[in-house]
């Protein structure tokens, strides 16, 4: 007698339940740690405060090292299983979770969507997409019912930001962005940048920096997670 079992989630290797409905269980999905505020409207982080802040605060930080971006949101922490299910799309390539990633960016990110152009999704080096196969950025910028063009090129290799100090994640996109051949005019256009984390925002700071320079009247920001550096306000999704 054979016995068939169900797929395991991508995210924490339960069986599924639905398996044709998702490739990550409703528990994972539940189980996303999302951000409210307050928090620092351009690089998410928690404001150590329970008094109102204003929807454009920006933390001293960002009011320093992230100068041409003028909001930002993520869904949550990247933690739990919202980092799992990112692991799972980004390196596994579980494309199919870029659907209801992208469902969520819609959800959470509307204010960032609001009166916005287009989306560009932050490129990968040629090399990186070759191995990988697809760039996960360009994944979740289709599903926002928006525009989505490639104004942007990675024209130099660069280490993985993981494990890197924030000066270091700094240095190392330093001039690593430029504009994409044959681009378009970009005056007075509002664009989204998409990836799937952000940690210090330094690549997110790049991008933003040669849009800005290319004519774009406003860049913002919005990704599946971001990597809180304080204590957080967060709940279940």
């Amino acid at each position: 007698m054979s016995v068939v079992l169900a797929p395991p989630c991508a995210a924490c290797t339960r069986p599924l339940e639905d398996p044709l409905h998702s490739a990550v269980c409703q528990r994972c999905w539940t189980g996303i740690r999302v951000l409210y505020p307050p928090f620092c409207g351009v690089c998410g982080d928690p404001v150590l405060t329970w008094r109102s802040v204003a929807a454009d605060y920006r933390c001293e930080l960002c009011r320093v090292r992230r100068p041409h971006i003028a909001a930002g949101m993520a869904i949550g922490d990247y933690a739990g299983p919202l980092r799992a299910i990112v692991h799972a799309f980004k390196y596994d390539g579980r494309r199919s979770i870029a659907s209801p990633l992208s469902t969520l960016l819609r959800r959470h990110g509307a204010p960032i969507l609001s009166g916005a152009d287009l989306a560009v999704p932050v490129p990968l080096h040629w090399s990186r997409q070759w191995r990988r196969g697809f760039n996960q950025a360009h994944e979740l910028a289709a599903g926002l019912a928006l525009p989505v063009r490639d104004l942007l090129r990675r024209r130099r290799h660069t280490r993985s930001q993981t494990g890197l100090s924030a000066e270091e994640r700094h240095a190392n996109v330093h001039d690593a962005f430029v504009l994409a051949r044959r681009p378009g005019p970009l005056t007075g256009l509002c664009i989204v940048l998409v990836d799937d984390v952000s940690t210090t925002g330094a690549t997110l700071e790049a991008c933003a920096c040669v849009l800005m320079e290319g004519g774009a009247r406003e860049v913002r920001t919005l990704t599946a997670a971001r990597v809180a550096t304080a204590p957080s306000h967060v709940h279940p999704h």
